[in-house]
């Protein structure tokens, strides 16, 4: 999973201004959700408990919780972006830098799960639902209204046409395929669309709903604002961290 979405940034139609800490206090939060969601899959890894993360209802949603989160965030940063005037080259080389990220997890999660790598995992969904996306950014209504339907039919229809690779990164797959995050386009690009609704309702409401976030601790903000450096190491940090705790004992 990953919170580096989209461009984070707030503003006026003609120049960046302020961050908005109640939002990188929220990607934050989820940042440590997700950190406490992978240390204790990485406990079972290890053999250090028997969690069952595929079928236990607890798991489960806190799994769609975290991801949701990340995706919702996503949608209102495209909002965020688009008012503070960033230029379509920015953005798309922001998207750029997240496919190249998710491309990273594929490489390292196949060195150490060949069998079972990250083939279209949260950067993933997150780099193409931004370019699927964009034409909703200043349609909120029409975000809505479409998010609702990807959803839906995500959850609802499934085939076995889509039993595949070539395929399986729209969702409509029989059963999750064998691999460590599986995040396809259908149901999960609903939920982005979602945020950019929310995004334009807060933009109203001068993200006031926010607010009391921002006095959560700097060092939830500081999470937030570096989201995508903390998804590519915080991994890597804690399976060699635990590797470590456990040879010593």
């Amino acid at each position: 999973m990953s919170t580096a979405a989209a461009p984070r940034v707030s503003g006026a139609a003609t120049a960046p201004a302020a961050r908005i800490a109640g939002l990188d206090a929220l990607r934050g939060i989820a940042i440590v959700a997700m950190t406490i969601y992978h240390f204790c899959f990485d406990l079972r890894y290890f053999g250090v408990t028997r969690a069952n993360f595929e079928h236990d209802p607890f798991w489960l949603a806190a799994r769609s919780a975290i991801l949701s989160s990340f995706l919702l965030i996503a949608g209102i940063s495209m909002v965020l972006a688009r008012q503070s005037a960033r230029s379509d080259a920015r953005w798309l080389r922001h998207a750029a830098v997240i496919a190249g990220a998710a491309l990273l997890v594929s490489a390292a999660s196949y060195v150490m799960f060949p069998r079972s790598y990250i083939w279209f995992g949260v950067l993933h969904a997150i780099a193409v639902s931004l370019v699927v996306a964009r034409p909703f950014v200043d349609r909120p209504l029409a975000a809505a209204a479409v998010g609702a339907a990807v959803i839906a039919a995500g959850l609802a229809f499934s085939h076995a046409a889509f039993d595949n690779r070539v395929l399986g990164w729209l969702g409509f797959m029989t059963a999750k395929p064998v691999t460590e995050d599986y995040v396809p386009l259908f149901p999960w690009t609903g939920v982005l669309l979602i945020g950019i609704a929310a995004g334009h309702w807060l933009m109203r409401e001068r993200f006031g709903p926010l607010a009391p976030l921002g006095r959560v601790p700097a060092a939830l903000r500081w999470l937030g604002r570096h989201s995508l450096v903390v998804y590519l190491v915080h991994q890597p940090l804690l399976i060699g961290l635990l590797w470590l705790a456990l040879r010593m004992r």
